[in-house]
């Protein structure tokens, strides 16, 4: 055995028993919260909410995020903190979690919550205070114990969390090791034993993580990468769309999966479009600048960390732009005809830079947007801007998404939103489009086991006429 592979068995075997330990604590922990009511569960739910939403927590864990992540903005990553959290709390206000959650006697069914035990969550830099807080209050709301494994990049800022939400389980008397870290320095090892010794992974983030957690052997739920595409038709109040995409493709400097990344615009307005876009704050590069603009964005094929969540102004100055009014845009356009690895503004980009496609109308969008979403992004939403109603029902019965937001700025809207039904989350089901085992945004609702009692009723056998009688007589097989 070399030295490269007598390192590699020692580092997992050190792997084993770090996270071994910290599973024994959390079952330990779990076992002893399993046994709360509903008050006391949502009273530690509120606890550990606290912990991001206070004032002066929430601003100093955004600039360490920040700070250490290099990514997005202090500002709005003290709004997506509370906005999140608070979302989650009114979504979980009135859910049952603990004993009989549902009765139904026509059936004979009672339905009761039970935990699923210790879930192991991974989580992302892009949002390491918000993205551990959506899970692990998902998970406490089930009566469950949760280990985050944060990204490395993300680690301190996950640290200084988890000592806030210790804190406020201190206050309500509940375990510590309820909510714990893999400890520092995060690795491959650790992370990937993690998800071997949980009772369920969930994972946000990296596609090679998803996967990894998916070939563990323990239950996991993985979630796809965005690429988001969004058709603005003839029918578009033009500024308001343009407000609502500066609003959402600038916020936090483009971190969320669920940012535009297209605009598929159609020709009858496009002109119209653009500069409704351009009174927003965009930018529309030249065909040169749109090619410096790309040397600087992608290396070797890979988008380039230097840009990745960097405002505007900044991407500028990296990529070399000189026109003085890039320095004051609040976001890129770049138009763009062609789709594919060839062509990499088709693709997920993490920044205030958008592809625009000029499209001859309706039918010409909608397989524009498909073309973008079967190289990247399938299964997790687009957006359209319109008052048509035709075309929104045509995305969602035709379109391969799990979510099509009609009118909104998609980044909020996408995630949950106070003017929307859908949970607030930062973690998109992509369906089997996006070879995700949900199709719905990450909630509680995952992370339980449901028991079922079920009594005798009145029996319901139907008889073969019932059930075939309309067939038969169809096609001519009654007396057959």
């Amino acid at each position: 055995m070399s030295n490269t592979q007598a390192s590699q068995v020692q580092d997992a075997t050190d792997a084993k028993a770090i996270v071994a330990s910290l599973v024994e604590r959390a079952r330990i922990a779990q076992a002893r919260y399993q046994q709360y009511n509903q008050t006391q569960v949502d009273e530690v739910v509120t606890a550990v909410a606290w912990a991001l939403v206070h004032p002066e927590r929430n601003r100093e864990l955004s600039a360490l995020a920040v700070e250490t992540t290099g990514l997005g903005n202090v500002d709005d990553k003290i709004l997506k903190n509370r906005r999140k959290t608070m979302g989650l709390l009114r979504d979980l206000q009135q859910a049952k979690t603990v004993g009989i959650i549902r009765e139904l006697p026509e059936l004979g069914l009672v339905e009761i919550a039970r935990p699923v035990g210790v879930v192991g969550a991974v989580v992302p830099s892009t949002n390491p205070a918000a993205t551990p807080t959506n899970k692990t209050i998902n998970a406490l709301k089930g009566r469950n114990a949760i280990i985050l494994a944060p990204s490395p990049k993300g680690q301190q800022t996950c640290t200084l969390l988890l000592e806030y939400m210790h804190a406020e389980l201190d206050r309500v008397g509940a375990p510590r090791d309820l909510i714990q870290q893999l400890p520092a320095p995060i690795s491959k090892a650790t992370t990937y034993e993690l998800m071997h010794q949980a009772d369920l992974v969930v994972v946000t983030g990296s596609q090679n993580n998803v996967r990894s957690a998916y070939s563990s052997g323990t239950p996991a739920i993985g979630v796809g990468a965005g690429n988001v595409p969004v058709i603005i038709d003839e029918s578009a109040e033009l500024d308001d769309a343009a407000q609502k995409i500066k609003a959402s493709k600038t916020f936090d400097n483009a971190t969320s999966c669920s940012s535009e990344n297209s605009l598929v615009i159609l020709d009858a307005i496009y002109t119209q479009a653009i500069e409704a876009l351009e009174r927003s704050g965009g930018m529309l590069l030249s065909d040169s600048e749109k090619q410096q603009l790309e040397a600087a964005m992608w290396e070797n094929g890979n988008l380039s960390r230097h840009v990745i969540a960097r405002s505007a102004p900044e991407i500028a100055r990296i990529a070399g732009l000189e026109r003085s009014e890039l320095q004051s845009a609040a976001f890129f356009m770049v138009e763009e005809q062609h789709v594919g690895e060839e062509y990499p503004f088709s693709g997920e980009k993490l920044s205030p830079v958008l592809a625009v496609y000029r499209v001859k109308d309706f039918d010409a969008a909608f397989e524009q947007t498909r073309r973008l979403l079967d190289y990247q992004g399938k299964g997790h939403s687009c957006g359209i801007h319109t008052q048509d109603d035709a075309h929104v029902q045509r995305l969602g019965l035709e379109m391969p998404v799990c979510r099509v937001i009609v009118n909104q700025a998609h980044a909020f809207a996408n995630g949950g939103n106070f003017d929307n039904g859908l949970p607030f989350s930062l973690s998109m089901g992509c369906g089997t489009w996006g070879e995700n085992s949900i199709s719905d945004n990450l909630n509680y609702r995952h992370y339980l086991n449901t028991t079922r009692i079920a009594r005798t009723i009145t029996p319901r056998e139907p008889t073969e006429e019932e059930l075939f009688g309309d067939y038969l007589q169809q096609y001519g097989l009654k007396n057959s």
